[in-house]
């Protein structure tokens, strides 16, 4: 059951038009008072031939009237307007039972607490099997306002009791951190126009591509600016950036002047405060073009920053940190990815917006390596090989789940339904990216006698999950990667140990494919000589003490290997 309290108004003869009327498509049928502040004596439009609306609405604004009779500023803010709306799959309620939800509606939200024989005037509108409106006149008959601060909490506290007591359908409770939503306005706003989206929505996109691009919040501003958003910015008297709104190109008032969005009204995690932090949490040293030579590229970086994500979940401020960075990485990824994985990626994305927020306060300077992983991705030139970017969206499946078991933790409700949703579009995601991979492999497995000793590794290295991962379709392709690895000089059985560990198997869904990624990205390189890497360091500290070899003999010996100690010796 959703509550939607709207804005406050200021016709109340103009609001029960619109109760009583046929609706904008002709959905409304017998409109009538279910109940309200005093029955006895209320004109109902509705059920009375001889009532009229401008009768009802004098009978509701008395106590405003003799209110801007006795004091000289006119209250005009006072209608109070709060659709009640079943879900659709709930039972049909009777008018007793709608009375009954409007009374604990408006008591929840001051406007009639129990009890109070001087409260406001109220009554509740049905025109419809799935839902009532609550009308209110907020100045009691005492003359004075009601306390309405935080009464969109009270209600939706009340609402999920109410579905509790009424066996409806149950939703999550609310904690402040979701984005506002759309108005009716803004909905058929973007109807007439043709938009796919409410302003709000697609600046809401847009602002959030911006963020993986930028290092600081004037280049923040200069950015959408440049992708053609109309931005109002507020400034301090020595010109330090305090705040900022956007507006969308064509979103005009009827003066056809733009209309702007603050960013915290969009949502609460693009304040410009908010934003400001996480971009000074990941700036970096160098430009990431400064990096050629590093041997790693950035989607295999990123894969690595994504391994340590489950270790730094224990601190709470850590891993809101590290959960809103990932939202930033599932932004870059989908931003560079290849055409045929953006729509699942976008869809990721989208959909982890919702989990990157909590009540929870960030450290954002923990989740360094993650959002200088996704900078990387997004100023890259060149896209990602298949294994990398398999790789990548596999370890993102799982550091999603990883987030969406913390906010479960937590009760974080909204965050948990949110990640899982994000799952769903990776997996499919993950799925498309193996595909060209997976085909390489099996067209190339290696002997059945080499295929058997890999199967024993696979036994001695994961024996729980063992059965499950041979059986796996993809477990030629895991053979082949396998075999890959040994030449490389790579142990099997210590890769799979070490993949398992990295990522645990039992809700996999096909482990032999999340393995193939994870050996993948670790045997990718061949593995290091240990007796060449001895010789190496050996030869290097020769070459650093020359000159004390000759004061202290213990250094020489310990210079010197034990062939040519012995040469000396003779």
């Amino acid at each position: 059951m959703i509550a939607a309290i709207k804005p406050a108004g200021t016709n109340t003869r103009g609001l029960l038009a619109y109760l009583y009327g046929r609706g904008t498509h002709d959905e409304h049928f017998d409109p009538h008072i279910v109940t309200g502040f005093a029955m006895l004596g209320m004109p109902d439009p509705g059920r009375d031939e001889n009532a009229t609306l401008t009768e009802l609405a004098r009978y509701l604004d008395e106590p405003v009237s003799l209110r801007n009779s006795e004091f000289g500023k006119p209250v005009t803010d006072h209608v109070w307007h709060c659709p009640v709306r079943a879900a659709p799959e709930d039972r049909y309620l009777s008018d007793a039972e709608w009375g009954e939800i409007a009374q604990r509606i408006v008591q929840a939200a001051g406007i009639a607490p129990p009890d109070d024989d001087l409260a406001c005037r109220w009554i509740a509108v049905r025109h419809a099997d799935d839902h009532i409106h609550i009308l209110a006149t907020t100045v009691r008959e005492d003359g004075r306002r009601p306390k309405l601060h935080d009464s969109g909490i009270r209600v939706g506290d009340a609402c999920r009791e109410i579905e509790k007591d009424y066996g409806l359908r149950q939703l999550k409770k609310g904690d402040r951190t979701g984005t506002r939503r759309p108005t009716q306005a803004e909905m058929h706003k973007a109807e007439r126009l043709g938009w796919d989206q409410t302003s709000p929505a697609w600046l809401q996109d847009r602002i959030r591509a911006a963020i993986p691009h930028v290092t600081g919040a004037e280049e923040f501003i200069a950015y959408l600016e440049a992708g053609g958003i109309e931005v109002q910015v507020r400034r301090g008297p020595s010109g330090d950036l305090l705040g900022y709104a956007v507006g969308r190109p064509g979103d005009v008032n009827k003066a056809g002047e733009q209309i702007y969005h603050p960013g915290s009204k969009i949502s609460p995690d693009l304040s410009l405060p908010k934003i400001t932090a996480r971009l000074e949490s990941s700036r970096p040293e160098e430009h990431p073009t400064a990096r050629r030579n590093h041997p790693s590229t950035p989607w295999h970086q990123a894969t690595d920053a994504l391994d340590i994500l489950h270790t730094d979940l224990a601190d709470d401020t850590h891993a809101q940190a590290h959960i809103t960075a990932l939202g930033e990485l599932l932004e870059a990824t989908a931003q560079k990815a290849p055409s045929h994985l953006r729509a699942e990626l976008q869809a990721a994305s989208k959909a982890f917006a919702r989990a990157q927020r909590s009540q929870i306060r960030a450290q954002d300077r923990a989740a360094h390596a993650l959002r200088s992983a996704a900078r990387d991705i997004v100023h890259t030139a060149t896209g990602p090989d298949g294994s990398a970017l398999a790789a990548l969206v596999a370890a993102l499946v799982w550091a999603t789940i990883v987030a969406g078991r913390w906010h479960e933790a937590k009760n974080h409700a909204h965050q948990a339904d949110a990640a899982r949703q994000a799952v769903h579009h990776l997996q499919t995601a993950a799925d498309h990216a193996l595909a060209p991979t997976l085909a390489e492999l099996t067209a190339r497995p290696p002997r059945d006698q080499a295929r058997r000793v890999l199967a024993s590794d696979v036994r001695a290295a994961v024996p729980d999950h063992a059965e499950r991962i041979l059986a796996d379709p993809a477990w030629p392709a895991l053979a082949t990667v396998l075999a890959d690895a040994e030449a490389r000089g790579h142990q099997p059985h210590q890769l799979l140990k070490e993949a398992a560990a990295q990522r645990e198997l039992t809700t996999a869904r096909q482990p032999a494919r999340v393995l193939i990624t994870r050996i993948q990205h670790t045997g990718r390189n061949p593995a290091p000589n240990r007796r060449a890497e001895a010789a190496r360091r050996r030869s290097t500290i020769a070459g650093s003490v020359p000159t004390q070899q000759s004061r202290n003999p213990k250094i020489a010996a310990a210079a010197t290997t034990p062939a040519e100690q012995h040469r000396q010796r003779r």
